[in-house]
């Protein structure tokens, strides 16, 4: 039976999927306490990147603001492959939201509002959060979009 989160993410035409693989010597997701904090999650489908290139020049910017929705459901299968249920969240705390630009390119809040907006989607106010939106000059695998999410849960 699907959680009360996944259920709300349904009703916007949103599925979580099965939590990524790390691409690299780390763990990607971790609880310390309540704390949960995800690794960087890409815009990753399977293991096929979605959304390759710069903001602003390859990537369009609506474009980005996608990849930021499927970065933070790749952030939430891995908090759910951590917790077993979503519906164990009691707050999403912070969100990080790093864009790879183009010189010039000064929109990143709006295309970290796409992971912003689906958490909202996701879990109500509780989804509410703190957020930084950067504009880097590369990413890993030329990744558009990395995304860390920060969740507070309880047992």
């Amino acid at each position: 039976m699907a959680s009360a989160v996944e259920q709300r993410l349904s009703q916007h035409g949103q599925v979580i999927p099965k939590a990524p693989e790390a691409i690299g010597f780390y763990v990607p997701v971790i609880r310390t306490g309540n704390l949960v904090v995800t690794s960087g999650q890409l815009p990753m489908a399977g293991k096929e990147l979605m959304f390759k290139g710069k903001v602003g020049k390859e990537v369009r910017e609506e474009e980005g603001f996608h990849a930021a929705r499927m970065c933070a459901l790749n952030a939430l299968a891995q908090i759910k492959a951590c917790i077993g249920d979503l519906d164990k969240v009691t707050r999403i705390v912070r969100v990080e939201g790093y864009v790879q630009s183009a010189d010039g390119f000064t929109n990143q809040p709006q295309v970290v509002n796409g992971a912003s907006e689906l958490l909202v989607q996701a879990f109500g106010d509780i989804g509410r959060h703190t957020r930084i939106a950067v504009g880097v000059n590369e990413l890993p695998i030329n990744a558009a979009v990395e995304l860390v999410v920060w969740a507070e849960v309880k047992d």
